[in-house]
């Protein structure tokens, strides 16, 4: 199962970033930019497929991945290069623009990413961002719509067997332990409360606050068990509970 839950994780990250990906290859052909590369991953590539003029394909490190776009660094306006005395990150940049020059090929001059206007250029570079937060969103509906959220009701999921002090909540119950009042009364897993001391219930906030009201006396509970509705007799008892303790300001 752990090494099923690793795969799951890997594959998850994986199909992330293609998707992403996407999110800037879609609008960048949308626009006329030449994509020369669309690659899941960095490293040597383990496969890849050209499909028209685009190289799709599969890295050995998948942490990552990119969209090879013709003409992302544009030419100096004079033409002129940044002398390598000016730094090493100037000399880096100067490099990379002079490689992307090299990639542009004869048919390529009216399909250059940096002559597309300002608004195409921004919508190709959030393209991947915004795509991610359509995978959230989908991805929340999806968890929303089949598993639901967090929420309180009047059926009774587990019942407490023993009361224990509040500094030992963790620990199990021993025959020395006082019986909790949902076991003393006969609750059980499933039971839905119908009313409690006589008032019918609707939330388990009103049963929270009867509770509250009534400790230390028998009280008449009406539950719904297996389609057919008992009486119990609960006597609500008060315990301590640990109280978080806020942490000081350093």
């Amino acid at each position: 199962m752990y090494l099923v839950g690793v795969l799951v994780v890997v594959l998850g990250v994986i199909l992330s970033i293609a998707l992403h990906e996407i999110g800037h290859l879609v609008p960048a052909k949308r626009f006329g930019v030449k994509c020369s590369q669309y690659m899941i991953g960095f490293g040597p590539t383990l496969w890849s497929r050209r499909v028209g003029e685009t190289e799709y394909g599969v890295k050995a490190i998948p942490l990552g991945g990119f969209v090879r776009m013709i003409g992302m660094f544009p030419p100096r306006r004079d033409g002129s290069r940044r002398p390598d005395s000016r730094g090493r990150w100037a000399t880096l940049a100067e490099q990379a623009r002079r490689d992307a020059q090299r990639e542009i090929g004869p048919g390529d001059a009216a399909r250059l990413f940096y002559q597309r206007s300002v608004p195409k250029r921004l919508i190709i570079m959030l393209g991947g961002p915004v795509m991610n937060l359509v995978v959230a969103v989908v991805l929340l509906g999806v968890i929303v719509c089949a598993f639901g959220v967090p929420s309180t009701t009047r059926t009774v999921s587990t019942v407490s067997q023993c009361i224990l002090p509040a500094d030992q909540s963790t620990r199990t119950c021993t025959p020395s332990d006082p019986k909790a009042p949902a076991a003393a009364a006969g609750f059980r897993p499933g039971d839905q409360i119908v009313s409690f001391a006589g008032a019918s219930a609707t939330s388990w906030a009103e049963v929270q606050r009867a509770i509250r009201a009534n400790k230390g006396t028998p009280i008449q509970v009406v539950v719904r068990r297996d389609g057919h509705l008992q009486t119990l007799t609960v006597t609500p008892a008060q315990t301590q509970r640990p109280v978080p303790t806020p942490m000081a300001n350093p």
